[in-house]
């Protein structure tokens, strides 16, 4: 691992801050509002420092850090270009452990999230895994380092992106998939019971769970990081349109459509690919 490498895993939490900030200026903008500036996350992580630590029991506090960890070394991995089954799996450990520390506390809401966050796994989880697949049968490995030196191959996973456009919004919890956040109907689910310092881990997790999903999609551009490039900052941008422009779905539609219409997808860019 290289100086860079180690200095961009060791930041992570705080820069990826600034693609929170940036996806607030640019909701903002496109609903004609002045909105927060762009270091406002930072802003937010500070004020949350300087709270007082309150703690609703042990376990839960100490499952909520552990969510932060696994997902900060789920980040590490992607960057030091580790298989990505590996990180596929490690980044659903780190959920598992959210969901747990959801339902280690007695609030309704928080079980709300719980269930909801599983149900949004079951949903996506096993669409990364054909996305998995679909790479490899295009590039010929599961590691992220091989396939970022491997010439460009993304229009052979045109439909995978398809996919990763209708999965990203489930993970980083945006409309119309945001039902395990859902702050109108359950309080903010599985966050409710977190307080200060601690929510901060929770805070820094949403933004590692960015850098998470967008790698997928540079990482269809091979070794064209120009295109890589692009492709995130096009994501991006449409991503954050559908948030702004569609109302929150049921969560068992949500499930029906991301696993059903994923699977779907990435099947037919693997079929393409096998026969």
């Amino acid at each position: 691992m290289n100086t860079i490498t180690f200095f961009l895993i060791l930041f992570a939490p705080v820069y990826a801050a600034f693609f929170e900030g940036a996806q607030r200026v640019l909701k903002a903008k496109m609903q004609r509002r002045i909105g927060p500036p762009l270091m406002q996350p930072i802003f937010d992580m500070y004020k949350l420092m300087d709270k007082r630590a309150l703690i609703v029991n042990k376990t839960h506090t100490l499952l909520g850090l552990f969510y932060f960890v696994t997902l900060w070394c789920v980040v590490g991995l992607i960057y030091m270009g580790f298989n990505l089954l590996y990180i596929i799996f490690l980044h659903l450990l780190s959920s598992i452990i959210l969901i747990l520390a959801g339902f280690s506390v007695k609030s309704i809401f928080s079980h709300l999230g719980s269930n909801r966050k599983l149900l949004s796994i079951v949903a996506y989880e096993p669409v990364l895994l054909l996305v998995c697949i679909a790479i490899y049968l295009v590039y010929g490995s599961f590691e992220i380092s091989e396939i970022l030196n491997s010439p460009s191959h993304f229009l052979s996973l045109l439909f995978v992106y398809f996919a990763l456009l209708l999965i990203i919004p489930s993970i980083t919890k945006l409309s119309p998939f945001d039902a395990p956040k859902a702050h109108q109907e359950i309080v903010g689910g599985i966050e409710i019971e977190f307080g200060s310092i601690f929510y901060e881990f929770l805070y820094a997790a949403k933004f590692l769970e960015m850098i998470f999903a967008y790698s997928f999609v540079y990482i269809l551009a091979g070794s064209n990081h120009l295109l890589g490039t692009i492709l995130v900052l096009f994501t991006f941008l449409f991503v954050n349109l559908v948030d702004n422009s569609t109302a929150r779905i049921k969560i068992n539609h949500m499930v029906k459509i991301v696993l059903g219409l994923g699977v779907i997808l990435v099947s037919i860019n693997i079929l393409g690919s096998v026969l």
